[in-house]
């Protein structure tokens, strides 16, 4: 599995919308966003069709193509960040020219939606793509240090990196509200104790899910795997997903679930019910409330990477990202 080249100071960051568009964000958020990423030390550039709206708040698939193609294709870009997740990601894969980004490999990141359009990357292109921070995810004030430091740790540094609990977590509408939020202590759970180690796959579980029967579906076996899902899932419907995943992979490392929004009414008492069902589960590190998915913050993950699970610690390292 090829490494895209990492981030330098001066380095381009594009913007594309290969799901929602970026109508969704203010202008003020969106000078915020970019305000952070400079101060980082990147250029930001955007795609033509970011505003483009339809009637699902998206973009013709043709422009949402030529916005991607045109990201890979273009060599002053070394990095491209989605602008939102949303629900349309996968329509663009029978249409992507892997040959063109297989030729041209360079981070791709966002999480949610885009899992389905980052794993297809990877498992077809042969390089890994990471699972974290939207572009519009750089608005969010609090908890943005953690998020920041996760994000350049996966990107920037050629060097093993470890991930462990923030200090803090929030369900907040971050976005629509940033001064009256709500945190309360982190902590990563343990359902099934080991240390594993292996490639890592996963993302949002509904959306990866999408990709199954498909020529953009990875071999999953023998991988560590990561799920977690939004306020729109149930247990009953994390539960359904969760076990269509697991017979779709025959074995696999670890198991890696991210925090459940509060809205899902995913319980401790439900979920174990849920991960009681799957004897092959009782025999794998099991980790979940981790730092990824719809709650903030986020870390970053590489899919396609490779790491190492440790429940005793409650660490994840990334020995190749």
């Amino acid at each position: 599995m090829i490494t895209p080249k990492k981030l330098q100071p001066g380095d381009e960051i594009r913007v594309i919308a290969p799901s929602r568009n970026a109508s969704i964000l203010s202008k003020e958020g969106i000078e915020l966003a970019k305000e952070r990423l400079e101060r980082l030390g990147f250029h930001v550039s955007f795609g033509n069709y970011i505003f483009e709206d339809d009637l699902q708040h998206s973009s013709s698939i043709e422009h949402r193509i030529e916005d991607l193609h045109a990201a890979f294709a273009d060599p002053h870009v070394k990095a491209i960040l989605t602008v939102i997740g949303g629900f349309n990601s996968n329509e663009l894969l029978p249409y992507l020219d892997y040959e063109l980004i297989r030729n041209n490999p360079k981070i791709f990141c966002g999480y949610s939606d885009i899992t389905a359009i980052a794993t297809a990357i990877t498992a077809r292109c042969g390089f890994v793509t990471y699972s974290g921070p939207h572009f519009s995810s750089f608005q969010m004030e609090k908890a943005q240090d953690y998020q920041t430091s996760a994000f350049l740790s996966a990107v920037t540094e050629e060097s093993p990196y470890m991930l462990a609990a923030s200090s803090e977590w929030s369900d907040d509408a971050w976005y629509a509200d940033e001064v009256n939020r709500n945190f309360e202590e982190t902590e990563w759970k343990v359902y099934n104790e080991g240390t594993a180690e292996g490639t890592i796959w996963g993302g949002n579980l509904c959306t990866l899910n999408l990709l199954q029967g498909t020529a953009y579906m990875p071999e999953l076996t023998d991988g560590i795997l990561f799920v977690e899902d939004d306020y729109m899932v149930t247990p009953e419907l994390f539960a359904r997903d969760l076990t269509s995943l697991l017979q779709a992979c025959r074995s696999m490392k670890a198991l890696v679930i991210g925090r459940f929004q509060r809205q899902s009414n995913m319980t401790e008492e439900q979920l174990h019910f849920i991960l009681d069902k799957h004897p092959a589960l009782k025999t794998i590190p099991v980790l979940y409330n981790v730092d990824f998915g719809h709650t903030q913050p986020i870390f970053t993950f590489p899919i396609g990477g490779f790491g190492t699970v440790n429940t005793g610690t409650k660490t994840i390292n990334i020995t190749k990202s």
